[in-house]
């Protein structure tokens, strides 16, 4: 059983995101797709999804009737949609139902079968007893008839995780399965992928998690839109990269320095054509032609050898991320405390919890989801009132958040005129600042809606950037960013001076942020 793509190209307007792009997945198949945001990863994902058409080439199932399943990067809650619906939706059960009602009021013996096959292939039998199983082994404590507009970020990764789990698929395509996993959930995901029998390729910008999942990396090349093949996970992939890259700048560097030494040459040959063979004719006992002849001649044969040089290109320089958080003035000695504090939200209760910050502490918070993590990141930033005890914010605390639902960029409001009144910056200043962030004049103008996760969470690292703060709040800053950039985040906060506080489930930007205590709810 397999998914391919042979000769496959989409463009999108006047670019090319994928090229003449050949991929296989068969069982067992482990791959993990990697490349900058917007090169086109979640595009080849719904190619063998079958959810997108190419523009040429072609997508092949083998058999016909092999079945795809498809988790979509960010969290697919749909209005007025209950959880069992939306787990028969997730793993095709709910489409095969319809199946089987269609050909049973048709009457199509041969296609009621097939319909009906597929059902109970997919798991519709039993779908509603494991589903609770699965929820209730997930920690996901709500009822399968609460919709699923009304979970938390914590409970919608949940239930993506359980319809990843009870998906019966023979192939499976995950886009960014990790983002808000907790370390359990996390785990329970590896073991899935682990001891799932078909293929998967995957999206993730989990280091940890590639590595001890996938054994190949498929990388698409922005710039080409072609994709090249790597064995092993992430750190082979990356050590390879790294082995390739040096090898080509060394050819490329031997092939320009022949180059100009070939140019040299030829050059002073023609100066030598130019003042003519007499001085050569003179020395030789011979003619004025016969030596200009002979320089005639050396010259194409230096021409010759420029010819013969092989061209090498340079290597690609991808765009980077170059971030720097300076930290405002220094705070008092007190840059935020809790004492006491309770936040009640629903049937839902956090506290007393006494917490001070310090100027220049690092505190990352974790927990499972659902712990409170982001609602006490929520009564630290003021967003919520205490029930009970207290929150003080230092004099000279300057405060400013990275959100998980990357909210403040959402709306229909224009990109720029969101930046410009979050930030007070002139037009053409926001312009430059958020085009060092890979968002050009193309992304500017468009309502922040229509934007990318990425781009979301990129406009958002912009502000921080654009504003001195001494207290950095970040709840999963991680997601939704391309692994080049959160490395540069990982760079930019070791060397930021101010008050950071941290939700993250990345364990290896974890380790790079190196926490001077953690807070576990």
């Amino acid at each position: 059983m397999r998914v391919s793509l042979h000769g496959v190209v989409r463009s999108f307007g006047a670019r090319t995101v994928l090229d003449h792009v050949d991929l296989a997945l068969g069982p067992r198949s482990r791959l993990g797709l990697v490349g900058p945001n917007g090169a086109g990863k979640s595009t080849l994902l719904r190619l063998l999804a079958g959810l997108d058409e190419p523009d040429s080439g072609r997508v092949e199932r083998t058999p016909t009737t092999l079945t795809v399943g498809y988790l979509p990067q960010e969290h697919d809650r749909r209005p007025g949609e209950k959880l069992l619906e939306y787990l028969a939706r997730r793993t095709g059960v709910r489409d095969a139902e319809h199946a089987v009602a269609r050909h049973a009021v048709d009457w199509s013996p041969d296609a009621y079968a097939a319909a009906l096959e597929r059902f109970l292939a997919l798991g519709g039998a039993d779908l509603e007893a494991r589903a609770r199983g699965t929820c209730a082994e997930l920690g996901l404590s709500v009822s399968l008839e609460q919709e699923t507009a009304t979970l938390s970020g914590g409970e919608a990764a949940r239930a993506g995780l359980a319809a990843i789990l009870l998906s019966r698929h023979d192939v499976l395509l995950l886009d960014e399965p990790t983002n808000d996993l907790d370390f359990d959930g996390l785990d329970r995901l590896e073991r899935f992928v682990g001891a799932f029998p078909g293929g998967l390729a995957v999206v993730s910008h989990d280091r940890i998690f590639l590595d001890r999942t996938v054994t190949r990396i498929a990388e698409i090349d922005p710039w080409t839109g072609r994709v090249r093949e790597h064995a092993g996970g992430w750190s082979d992939y990356v050590a390879a990269r790294e082995l390739a890259r040096q090898r080509q700048y060394a050819a490329f560097a031997d092939a320009q320095e022949r180059r100009r030494e070939v140019e040299a040459l030829l050059h002073a040959r023609r100066n030598q054509a130019r003042a003519g063979g007499g001085f050569l004719a003179h020395a030789t006992g011979g003619s004025d032609r016969r030596g200009t002849k002979a320089l005639s001649g050396k010259v194409r044969q230096a021409e010759r050898s420029l010819e013969r040089i092989e061209h090498v290109e340079k290597p690609y320089e991808p765009w980077q991320l170059h971030l720097s958080l300076a930290a405002a003035q220094r705070p008092g000695d007190r840059v935020a405390a809790l004492e006491g504090a309770v936040v009640e939200r629903g049937g839902f209760r956090l506290g007393p919890v006494d917490l001070d910050l310090a100027p220049g502490e690092r505190v990352a918070v974790t927990g499972r989801n659902g712990a409170g993590k982001s609602t006490l990141l929520a009564l630290l930033l003021g967003e919520l009132e205490p029930a009970a005890g207290t929150r003080t914010i230092g004099r000279a605390t300057v405060l400013a958040t990275l959100d998980q639902r990357r909210g403040a960029y959402e709306g229909e409001t224009t990109l720029l005129d969101g930046f410009t009144a979050r930030t007070g910056l002139p037009a053409e200043d926001a312009r430059t600042l958020l085009a060092k962030f890979n968002l050009g004049t193309d992304q500017v103008v468009r309502g922040c809606r229509s934007l990318s996760p990425g781009e979301r969470t990129r406009a958002h690292l912009a502000e921080l950037m654009a504003r001195g703060v001494n207290l950095l709040v970040l709840d999963e800053p991680t997601n939704h960013l391309d692994l080049e950039a959160i490395e540069e985040l990982e760079t930019a906060l070791r060397a930021y001076a101010g008050t950071l506080v941290v939700v993250s489930h990345d364990r290896r930007f974890l380790e790079a942020v190196a926490p001077t205590r953690s807070i576990d709810l």
